[in-house]
């Protein structure tokens, strides 16, 4: 994966210092409120996080602990933190800890809005299916990475849930069954270019967005329990959405191997849902009570960032525009 191009001072700033050896450098000053949309602010993260995932083709791999830059990391942390805190509030934690009723109550809350997965079952067509598959390849094409972070920091029931619901997302050890595989098997069907990071020039802040929470959670033990709260969100709202985007891929054309990888979410994630709701986040809460609302949160954020994702596209299909940031190349197909 090459650098992504610069979206204001702070990419500018890391495109120049991260092609050169490793040295020790200061931070630019950030003014202004946090803004989850921020692209600058929201690229600069993801850069700084890849580097712990894949890297960059022109970048030293010494630089992933460079604390210069790490220092960099710090500050725009806490800016999309503080983001998120504004923009999240932190859900009520039931008294006896029912952490799957709660889990249950925010997505059946979350499930009240207008329905992307809807729109590309029945009315998308393929240029607007494409542009959806172009965004989600921004997490698909690491898919189970971030939350794989938490293995390590969980002990007991947690753990071993945890443990069984990435070992489905890896395939169970068949490359031609990792989540990952089959998701690059439907952008080559869809005519797309199915190599890692292709298109974060043209995603929005948004989508990056989303994707650099679950490695803000994945990569800090203290937020071990917002990491699990989002993976049972994100298990949790993925069945039915994925026999939709199954249905209105075959409706465009897609054959049996580009339809593959939403299909096997459908039973996957109807099984993986219930793991992560009783075993994962259940134990993890009798274990530790005193995170239980750290689990509610997380979950809130990923339904929160995928109601803007999903927000973003319909809107910007409504008008009649593309939902990805304007480049020479664009992500058409045959």
């Amino acid at each position: 994966m090459h650098l992504p191009f610069p979206r204001g001072p702070v990419t500018t700033m890391l495109a120049e210092r991260l092609t050169r050896p490793p040295h020790e450098f200061r931070p630019p000053p950030l003014s202004g409120d946090a803004a989850l949309a921020d692209e600058d602010e929201q690229l600069a993260l993801f850069i700084c996080y890849e580097l712990h995932y894949q890297g960059f083709s022109e970048v030293n791999d010494r630089w992933e602990w460079e604390p210069s830059l790490l220092a960099t990391r710090q500050v725009l942390e806490r800016r999309f933190t503080y983001a998120l805190t504004e923009a999240v509030a932190r859900p009520a934690v039931p008294a006896s800890t029912h952490i799957r009723r709660a889990l249950s109550e925010l997505v059946a809350a979350a499930d009240e809005a207008p329905s992307l997965a809807a729109f590309l079952e029945k009315k998308a067509d393929a240029t607007q299916f494409r542009e959806f598959i172009a965004h989600r390849s921004i997490y698909h094409l690491k898919e189970a990475d971030p939350h794989t972070w938490g293995i390590p920091r969980l002990t007991g029931k947690a753990k071993a849930a945890l443990v069984e619901i990435q070992a489905d997302e890896y395939g169970g050890g068949s490359l031609d069954r990792m989540h990952s595989e089959l998701f690059r098997a439907t952008m080559r069907g869809l005519g797309l270019d199915d190599t890692y990071g292709a298109y974060v020039n043209r995603v929005p802040a948004l989508t990056l967005a989303a994707a650099n929470v679950i490695s803000l959670f994945g990569l800090h033990r203290r937020h071990r329990g917002a990491l699990l709260g989002h993976l049972a969100a994100f298990e949790m709202t993925s069945s039915l959405p994925n026999q939709k985007y199954a249905r209105g891929l075959r409706r465009l054309g897609g054959d049996e191997s580009a339809c593959r990888f939403f299909e096997e979410h459908v039973q996957a994630d109807a099984v993986h849902e219930q793991i992560a709701a009783h075993d994962m986040c259940g134990g993890f809460a009798e274990a530790h009570p005193e995170l239980a609302g750290d689990i509610l949160y997380g979950a809130a954020c990923a339904l929160f960032l995928d109601r803007l994702f999903s927000d973003h596209l319909l809107d910007a299909w409504a008008r009649g525009t593309t939902s990805l940031l304007e480049e020479a190349s664009p992500v058409g197909g045959p």
